[in-house]
């Protein structure tokens, strides 16, 4: 018999992946626009890159004691608004708009950012049923 308390471990899957693989991966996808794009779209794609890496500092500030920063408070109600997804689709949406452009480069590289926004969808939807 399962105890009424213990979590769903679809839901514990999507809270890691909301907490700390969402931003990881499109900072990823966005420094390599960054590198291989040219005019707007790697402004764009600079613009995503250092709001990830910001975001990710407030993911980890805590455990980096830097929590009294001034700016830490409101960047992590941001992050927190919406149950976190606000934010994590801004940024998508932010970079799909660098897809957009007419100077992206590498193809792949949406597609891996459509491949990680369909799986996030798919594991949030999965966690509704």
């Amino acid at each position: 018999m399962e105890n009424a308390f213990s979590p769903d471990p679809l839901l514990l899957t999507l809270i890691f992946v909301k907490r700390f693989v969402f931003l990881e991966v499109l900072l990823v996808l966005a420094v390599l626009r960054f590198a291989l794009a040219e005019g707007a779209a790697r402004l764009v794609a600079l613009g995503v890159a250092l709001l990830c890496a910001l975001f990710i500092l407030v993911s980890f500030a805590p455990a980096l004691g830097l929590q009294g920063l001034p700016f830490y408070g409101e960047l992590s109600r941001l992050m927190a608004a919406g149950q976190g997804l606000r934010l994590l689709f801004g940024l998508s949406a932010l970079f799909f708009l660098s897809a957009l452009l007419p100077s992206r480069a590498r193809g792949w590289i949406d597609l891996a950012h459509m491949a990680l926004l369909t799986g996030f969808l798919g594991l949030w939807a999965a966690s509704l049923a």
